[in-house]
C-alpha cells in the first residue's frame, strides 16, 4: 500500500491557481485592513450624537470576522468570557439583523445604567405602546 502512495503521480498546480490563490489572499488582506479601519472609525465616531458609530463597527467587524480566522477564534473566547457583552453584536451580524429590537435593548441598558429608577421613561412608554395597541385590537 505504501508503494501504491509513493508511485501515485504527483499533481501540479498550473500558474492560473496560484496567482488564483495569490490574488484571493490580497483581497482577504485588504478586507480585513478594511474592516478594522471601519472598526477604529466605528469607535472613534459612538461618542458623537447620532448612532452612526454602531453600524460602521458593525460593518468593519462583520468584514475581519469573515475574512480572518484568528479573529474569528478571539471573537469566539470573547464571547465565551462576555456573553452579555457580545450578544447584541452577535445580533446584528445576522443575515437578517435586528436592529430596532438591539437598539430598544441597549436603550433599556444604558437607561437602567445611568438614569435613577423614578425617572425611567421607557418602560412605561412601552408597556402604554402595548395597551393601546391591545385596545385598539380589541375595539375592532
Amino acid at each position: 500500500m505504501i508503494a501504491i502512495a509513493l508511485a501515485m503521480p504527483r499533481t501540479r498546480r498550473t500558474a492560473d491557481d496560484l496567482a488564483r490563490d495569490l490574488i484571493a489572499r490580497v483581497l482577504r488582506i485588504v478586507l480585513v485592513t478594511l474592516g478594522v479601519l471601519l472598526v477604529i472609525g466605528g469607535i472613534v465616531i459612538a461618542p458623537l450624537p447620532g448612532p452612526m458609530g454602531l453600524p460602521l463597527t458593525v460593518l468593519g467587524l462583520m468584514l475581519v470576522l469573515r475574512n480572518s480566522f484568528k479573529a474569528r477564534k478571539q471573537f469566539v473566547r470573547f464571547q465565551h468570557a462576555h456573553p452579555k457583552l457580545i450578544f447584541p453584536l452577535r445580533r446584528l451580524l445576522r443575515r437578517e439583523p435586528e436592529v430596532v429590537l438591539v437598539a430598544w435593548q441597549q436603550a433599556l441598558r444604558v437607561e437602567r445604567l445611568i438614569v435613577p429608577r423614578k425617572w425611567r421613561v421607557a418602560v412605561r412608554w412601552r408597556k402604554s405602546a402595548k395597551r393601546r395597541g391591545a385596545m385598539k385590537r380589541a375595539g375592532r
